[in-house]
């Protein structure tokens, strides 16, 4: 599985995991990266800030931030790219994703071909 944050997303997700509070018996608090069925293309990307990530969900570390992938989500974000652009109009996270075949403007949402993976069913 391969997901990429590139040097910007990475800092700017660090500066959220040290500006957030979390419990000290809890696991490593990183980002919980999914996908859900909504949005204006099928599928819209999510991402949360957790130090409790469910049992089924695959761990990546990327530089010093640490990702938790939804299980159910995997075949639709392998290799994904993930950046923080700042703009005037726009600025937030920006995926990319090479198995999209169809993306809102709001690169959040999009529409795939891969139909198939459990749990994940398109409209």
């Amino acid at each position: 599985m391969t997901i990429t944050l590139t040097e910007k997303a990475e800092f700017c997700l660090q500066g959220f995991l040290s500006n957030s509070t979390t419990d000290a018996n809890s696991h490593t608090k990183g980002i919980r990266i999914s996908v859900k069925d909504s949005g204006c293309s099928d599928y819209e990307y999510a991402m949360d800030i957790t130090s409790k990530p469910h049992p089924d969900d695959l761990v990546i570390e990327q530089g010093k931030v640490t990702l938790y992938i939804d299980s159910k989500s995997i075949p639709l974000l392998e290799g994904i790219v993930i950046d923080f652009v700042d703009g005037v109009m726009n600025s937030g996270f920006k995926f990319t994703d090479p198995n999209a075949i169809n993306t809102c403007g709001s690169c959040k949402s999009l529409k795939t071909s891969n139909c198939n993976s459990p749990g994940t069913p398109c409209k």
